[in-house]
This record gives C-alpha cells, structure tokens and sequence, in this order.
C-alpha cells in the first residue's frame, strides 16, 4: 500500500517540499526495517500540524485500510504525562502538594512516607508493576484489587536512589487525583486536560474505526492481531487512545504552553530534570511526568508508549517549537521515540527557526542608573535591557551566565530566570540618592574591581 501523506498549514508556513519528502523517507523506510504493519507520524512547528504521513495498514483484515490523521492508536505511558498535568493543575489550584506523603491521601498505605514529587518522577524506588501477572494475562484489576496489591508491593529502592521505573507510582497518582476530586480519574483529565486542548479524540475507549494492534513473527513476517488491553484501575499509566491530529495539539501545546491546562511556568517546571535516567552518559533525564533526551546541544522532552500491538513516541524540542509524534500498530521493534526525535531534528537542521529582528529599546529611565560594567568577587558583571527587562551577564560568549530580573519593590528586583533564579538584587543608595553599590545574592556589586579586603574598609 503505497504512503498517504497530508500537508495542514493553517495560517503557518508550511515545510518545504524536499524536507517533506526527506522525512516521507524516513518514515518509509521505519516502516519497512521495523517490519510493523502501519506507521503514522505528525510534525508540528509554530503550534500547528504541518506535516502527516501514514505507512502502510492501520488494519489488515478484512481488507488492508491506511490510517488518517483521526485513527486511534494506543499511546500506552504517554499517558502518563496526561496523568501528571491533572496533578500538577491540582496543585496549582492549592489542592495538593507535591511533598505531601502518600499517606495523606491513602492513610491506610504501607508505603505512607512516599512523596508525590517522587512518584511523578520515578525517583521513589517503588517497584515497577503492580502487582499480579497482567502483562501475561491482560487482565488488569479493578479498584479495589489495585490498592489491596499496594500493600503487598515492595519499595525495591530507597527513595531518590536512582531512576526506578514506575507503573504502580502512576496508578497510585491516579488514585490520589480520584481521591482529592471525588472523581474518576479519566473524567479528571478530559475536564482539564483534554477539553482545554479540543483533543476530542483521546480516551480510554476507543472507536470502532481504531487501528488493530498486532505482532509480527520475526521469522515468517506474518502479522498476529493482539487481543485488545484495559487497563482498569490502572488506566493513568497506559490506557489513552489518541491520534495523529490530537497527541500533535498536545505537543504544540508542551513546545508553547498557555494558561488552558496549566500555568505555562508549570510545563516548563515539568520538563526540568530532577533524576537522571542513565548516570554515566548523562544522555537521559525525568522530571515531574516528562522525560529529557539529549542529542548533542538539543535536549527534547516527551516520552514514549508501549501496549500490546501498540507503540509511541512524543519528542518535543520546546525552544524551537517543534514536535514529533510516531505511532506503530505493533507490539515490538518500532522505535518510535528514537524515530520522533530524528523527524524534529530533520526539520530544525534543514530549516531553523528565524528570530525576530531587532529593534532599538524603548527609554527606560528607572534603570538608566543600574546599566553598564559592574564587578563581583573580582570579575565582570554587566547590567542591560533587553525586551524592556534588566538582565546581567557575566560572559559575552556563555548564555547560561544571564540572569533577567523582575522589579520587587523599590529599588529592589528578583531573578526570575537563569543563573541564581529567585535570589534578590538590592539597590544601595547614597545620602544624595545615587547608587553606590548593589548586592546580588549578599554579594557586593560595585563599579570597581574590589577584593574582598577593600570591602572591608
């Protein structure tokens, strides 16, 4: 069945026709060395859908049918990154804190002293599956089977060891948001998460025009349909559907978020590392429900999914706006996050986001004074403004040296970006009322290059 592909540009520039026909290969030949039935994948850049392609069958019986960009797949533990937005919009609500033990929630718990943040970020050293075999007999358990399980599972790592993947983590976290709301969890999350988004296509039962899950024999090739997985009470750690247009709203959205799920200063807390997923080539990291990969300079955010016959990938680089999602109708052997994460690389390398052109700073006068060349613990500390806002830096030639600052009372500011965020920047004023010195995190800022003896005098 030859390749389906479809350009949605909107009012966005779309990509251009080589690059689409670079990425169209990739995914053929995914396909085709993955030897999975069908493979679908959207690109999104600037918050739209601007490329689709579909690779072979969403279903192969009774006759072989392509899928579109409105065919379910099961995500498998995206989903967890759904299940980790309705937490932290709870928390944003003042409704739960991320330190608040398990025990606050299900008082009754033998693992009562677990923090919310540590389960969110596979840093609790819960073990990873709940318990009972339901990989091997799909049957997943229904609520309370699930929570009389908890009691006999084993925390196999102390807590913030080391990255410990979790299952039983997320079908507790799903519990905590059904125990703070007093409703069901997938309820929770179409409310905040997936209405907001209009992802009107994503939940935890599908259609009856969904793509067929399938296992293909490594030998013969052949293609076994897999027998359809609810995951019951465990739904918050696998058991979304979702399409090509929907998961891509969803990565625009992660890439630029605004205040319909969220706070937007919440998404990026999501995506700052708390725990390192492979220690020595430090290539990996979680933080609260997203995962970080690294390729060279770029670290992309999103996660990957695997159900039987299903898996999935979501690669968001949140700097340049750029999103992949890559879905398979197959059990094993598609790589599909590692996939997603070629596509947005493909499109950054090819064509790179432009910045806006400069324009000269509107006057400002309350911050004449603190601009220019200033000098801390002997080395350079320059004050300017960019965008109508002070920043500092202490290298021309390192970005991660910058620090923007918000006014917090008079001649008082905050750090509320980069190096040193949160600490305090004071304004220090001679009789005459002009400055005379700054200090920055109680260090001493001043228009001289001081030792720590002439501060002394």
């Amino acid at each position: 069945m030859p390749a389906q592909r479809s350009t949605s540009t909107g009012s966005q520039e779309g990509l251009s026709g080589g690059l689409e026909r670079e990425l169209l290969a990739r995914v053929v030949t995914a396909q085709r060395s993955w030897r999975a039935p069908g493979v679908s994948v959207g690109v999104v850049r600037d918050g739209q859908l601007v490329w689709s392609a579909h690779v072979g069958s969403a279903r192969l019986a009774p006759a072989a049918a392509p899928a579109d960009d409105d065919t379910q797949f099961m995500i498998g533990s995206v989903t967890k990154t759904f299940t980790a937005l309705a937490v932290m919009s709870l928390r944003d609500e003042g409704l739960l804190s991320l330190d608040d033990a398990l025990e606050t929630y299900l008082p009754e718990t033998r693992h009562a002293r677990v923090p919310l943040r540590q389960m969110l970020a596979h840093a609790s050293g819960l073990q990873r599956e709940p318990v009972g075999n339901i990989w091997e007999s799909l049957d997943a358990p229904d609520r309370d089977a699930f929570l009389s399980g908890v009691e006999q599972a084993e925390q196999v790592l102390p807590p913030h060891h080391a990255f410990h993947y979790s299952n039983l983590a997320y079908g507790l976290l799903g519990e905590v948001v059904q125990r703070v709301t007093g409703r069901d969890w997938e309820d929770v999350v179409r409310e905040r998460v997936l209405a907001p988004l209009g992802m009107t296509r994503t939940g935890l039962t599908p259609a009856d025009d969904r793509a067929i899950g399938y296992q293909v024999d490594p030998y013969a090739g052949t293609a076994r349909e897999e027998p359809l997985f609810a995951l019951g009470a465990t739904a918050p750690f696998g058991g979304l559907w979702s399409t090509v247009a929907d998961l891509s709203r969803y990565a625009a959205y992660v890439a630029a978020p605004d205040d319909r799920v969220v706070r937007p200063e919440t998404v990026d807390e999501m995506c700052r590392p708390i725990i390192m997923t492979d220690v020595d080539g430090w290539g990996g990291a979680y933080g609260l429900g997203f995962g970080m990969g690294r390729r060279g300079d770029r670290v992309y955010v999103g996660h990957g999914g695997a159900m039987p016959g299903f898996l999935t990938g979501l690669r968001v680089r949140r700097r340049e706006g750029v999103g992949a999602v890559v879905f398979a109708n197959a059990t094993s052997g598609a790589l599909t996050l590692k996939l997603a994460t070629d596509l947005v690389e493909a499109v950054l390398d090819a064509e790179p986001s432009l910045a806006a052109p400069w324009v000269p700073e509107a006057p400002q006068p309350e911050l004449g004074e603190l601009l220019g060349l200033w000098w801390s613990e002997g080395s350079p500390l320059t004050f300017f403004v960019r965008d109508g806002q002070l920043w500092s830096r202490l290298s021309e030639d390192d970005p991660l040296s910058e620090t923007r600052y918000a006014a917090d009372g008079t001649d008082r500011f905050r750090a509320v970006e980069g190096r040193e965020r949160g600490e305090l920047l004071e304004v220090v004023r001679d009789e005459d009322g002009s400055v005379e010195k700054l200090y920055f995190a109680t260090y001493a800022v001043t228009r001289a290059p001081l030792a720590f003896a002439d501060l002394q005098g």
